[in-house]
């Protein structure tokens, strides 16, 4: 059984890592790593939407979804033990600002 609740958490099997060094990779902003681009197109599939798009952490998902979902300004509810309110803190208002020089 793997756990993959966090990476802190996960410890791939030594199939995973020989599958990890011997895949083919490429730049997946660039759209040129087949790897992610097979994962973006399945997942897309199976969700039923036109595309998908790969990040490496639940955080970042989060702060994408946030992002898009709401303007400057808007206010986020949540349960009070919800994730993004108990680890995640000020993330949403500083990325959605627009402002980036502090």
């Amino acid at each position: 059984i793997v756990d993959f609740r966090s990476d802190t958490v996960s410890r791939p099997t030594d199939e995973m890592r020989q599958a990890m060094a011997s895949a083919e990779v490429g730049d997946a902003v660039y759209g040129e790593d087949p790897t992610v681009r097979a994962l973006e197109e399945t997942t897309a599939s199976v969700v039923g939407t036109e595309a998908a798009i790969f990040v490496p952490s639940g955080i970042m998902a989060n702060q994408l979804a946030m992002s898009l979902l709401t303007e400057s300004g808007d206010e986020i509810l949540c349960d009070e033990w919800g994730h993004i309110r108990n680890y995640e803190l000020g993330a949403a208002s500083y990325f959605s600002t627009g402002r980036r020089d502090t």
